[in-house]
């Protein structure tokens, strides 16, 4: 019986990182319906009640895009990093809010664009990660896996926690546009060793995971 439940776990396991790398390796393509939908999908959870005007609009530089065709941003993570900025815009909708409208604490002039930040949170966890190896080469990777087991959302959760961690980082420093990467760098250092911590069988568990409202 022991050994049944062990395959199972080992079988489900293998089936979601299989599943989570597959999303992974997903390019974001502007022609296909599905993506399109996303896209929208992504302005309705973000801006309800809101008219979008195009695909390619303006109207994207609220949200933070570098320019009017927020699929020229994606090249970086693929589709995931949508999917990701829309779980996030859906599941936690007042800490999405907070930090896109950058309500709380001393915000600088030259501010972080919102959802460009977003897609280097993603491509950052990725590398934190290293889902792209064959075998796992780091214990961050195998305790992800651990979770993954647990929650198949938990790329999406963490990547929530990310962003959250990211912001406060970004306010206690009072950083500005160009310190950025070091921001991010920090971030990932936090979400490491909070990963790695006893008792972190979950994201759920890690301390940063509170900044979720």
């Amino acid at each position: 019986m022991i050994s049944y439940v062990i395959d199972l776990f080992s079988f489900l396991q293998e089936e979601r990182l299989k599943r989570l790398k597959h999303r992974m390796q997903v390019y974001f393509d502007a022609s296909r319906p599905d993506h399109q939908a996303a896209l929208r999908a992504l302005w309705s959870a973000t801006y309800p009640g809101q008219e979008l005007h195009g695909l390619i609009s303006d109207q994207w530089k609220e949200m933070g895009w570098q320019g009017r065709d927020p699929s020229t941003d994606f090249r970086g993570a693929g589709f995931i990093s949508l999917e990701n900025l829309l779980f996030f815009a859906k599941t936690f909708s007042t800490s999405f809010q907070r930090l896109l409208n950058k309500q709380g604490g001393n915000r600088a002039a030259w501010e972080y664009p919102f959802a460009v930040a977003g897609v280097n949170i993603t491509f950052m966890i990725m590398q934190m990660l290293d889902l792209h190896a064959s075998k796992p080469r780091t214990f961050i990777r195998a305790v992800f896996l651990q979770m993954l087991s647990e929650n198949e959302w938990a790329f999406d959760l963490l990547y929530c926690v990310a962003f959250l961690v990211m912001d406060k980082q970004w306010l206690e420093r009072n950083a500005t546009y160009m310190e950025f990467n070091d921001v991010l760098k920090s971030t990932r250092v936090q979400l490491e060793r909070e990963l790695l911590m006893d008792g972190v069988l979950r994201i759920e568990d890690m301390p940063s995971c509170s900044l979720l409202c």
